[in-house]
């Protein structure tokens, strides 16, 4: 303890220090979604990344945000050819994402050391001929794969991964907001004064996220909403202004077909147009726009139910369901669709209630149903906050990836 501390006072890192003293082996993570982005992979891969250097020496090669993207990618392989020569005791490497995957397939012929990927759902689903055929059989080289959900995981496994390397480790989501105090009276007058919302008397539904077509908001509002009271309304939060107008209009000039495959490769809001037109249409519906984080996490605490009213869209599948335990761990009970990697995130019974999807009967009734007893559905909620607060906090997660790490670490070399 004593070489510790005066290793720590000559500013060695803590990380080092732990190294020199119980002998931690070195890891390399690269990744190109990292804070001060702000978004649910970026919090998942700063998490994880400082997670692991309780285990690890762990070094980490981020995309600042501060920089050309298309520049970092270009310098990368010089980048973490010199890194490697810098640092040759590195055991293994970790790559964020399947696009990480493919943007360092080089890392093959550069090393021989083993390579994890974790793949999220799209970037292996993606439908391109093209991605499908060239490009998903070299991401099944590398040594190792890591889900964020079994779903995931069976769509490697049919792509030729091993059942043997392939392995999910379910996201985590930061358990520390549950204890963001807060204020009811003050969400209430906020929403009026400053989006001009009026919630005063009215039963909140609430769904927050980018409006890509697979998050199902335009068919809830079509579908669902009308089948409700008028005492109930819909808030959504969430970026929806298009900030690339001109790629937008040129890709609306596309065919249907080519139209999908480029608005699912640029992360296009896919939904964004239906959805503005109902706005001008449809009562009680309200959207927020991109708010602040302080904001979301209140109205998430506000609203009455969170929906995830997911539906079914060819080569865009939901991977996991992050966004759904941030609204558990805030107090609010989840309904989701009963469809992909959404239910590994939604328990149903547990922290939330798995619904048909595009079934607009039973999400309606069984809405009505949860609104007309409050006392049991805060009682609900409450279970589900204490079910996602016990069995998806980021230790957890990392737990995971450290179980997969030393398994491909102390694996015997070919």
């Amino acid at each position: 303890m004593e070489f510790y501390i005066v290793l720590n006072c000559l500013g060695v890192k803590i990380s080092i220090v732990r190294a020199i003293i119980v002998g931690m082996c070195e890891i390399l993570c690269i990744t190109h979604k990292y804070p001060p982005a702000i978004g649910g992979m970026e919090r998942q891969s700063y998490e994880l990344t400082n997670g692991l250097k309780q285990y690890y020496e762990t070094h980490v090669i981020a995309y600042d945000d501060n920089s050309n993207k298309t520049l970092w990618f270009a310098k990368l392989r010089r980048r973490v050819k010199r890194f490697l020569k810098e640092h040759p005791n590195i055991k293994l490497i970790h790559l964020n994402d399947g696009g990480m995957g493919v943007a360092c397939l080089w890392l093959q012929k550069l090393t021989h050391i083993p390579v994890i990927v974790t793949y999220h759902g799209l970037d292996i689903t993606f439908p391109l001929g093209v991605y499908q055929q060239k490009i998903v059989p070299k991401l099944v080289e590398f040594a190792g794969a890591i889900c964020v959900s079994n779903f995931t995981r069976n769509e490697c496994i049919k792509r030729n991964f091993s059942e043997h390397t392939t392995f999910t480790v379910p996201n985590g989501v930061d358990t520390s907001l549950k204890d963001i105090p807060f204020n009811r009276e003050e969400t209430i007058d906020r929403l009026k004064n400053v989006y001009g919302v009026d919630v005063e008397g009215k039963h909140i539904v609430m769904s927050s996220g980018r409006p890509a077509l697979r998050k199902g908001f335009s068919w809830f509002i079509r579908n669902v909403m009308p089948k409700l009271n008028s005492d109930v309304i819909f808030l959504m939060t969430g970026p929806m202004e298009d900030d690339r107008p001109f790629i937008s209009n040129c890709i609306s000039l596309l065919p249907e077909k080519s139209k999908h495959k480029v608005e699912l490769f640029l992360g296009a809001a896919s939904d964004t147009k239906n959805i503005q037109k109902l706005l001008k249409t449809t009562p009680n519906i309200y959207h927020l726009g991109g708010v602040p984080y302080n904001d979301l996490m209140q109205v998430f605490s506000l609203a009455d139910l969170f929906v995830m009213p997911n539906i079914h869209v060819e080569g865009d599948e939901e991977g996991f369901g992050l966004v759904a335990l941030e609204a558990s761990i805030r107090g609010t009970y989840v309904l989701a669709s009963n469809m992909e990697g959404i239910t590994e995130a939604v328990i149903d019974g547990k922290n939330g209630s798995l619904m048909p999807s595009e079934d607009a009967e039973a999400w309606a009734n069984k809405i009505e149903k949860l609104l007309s007893d409050k006392p049991k559905l805060e009682a609900m909620a409450k279970e589900g906050q204490k079910f996602t607060d016990e069995n998806f906090c980021w230790n957890k997660m990392v737990l995971g990836y450290k179980a997969v790490f030393d398994k491909t670490i102390h694996s015997p070399k070919e």
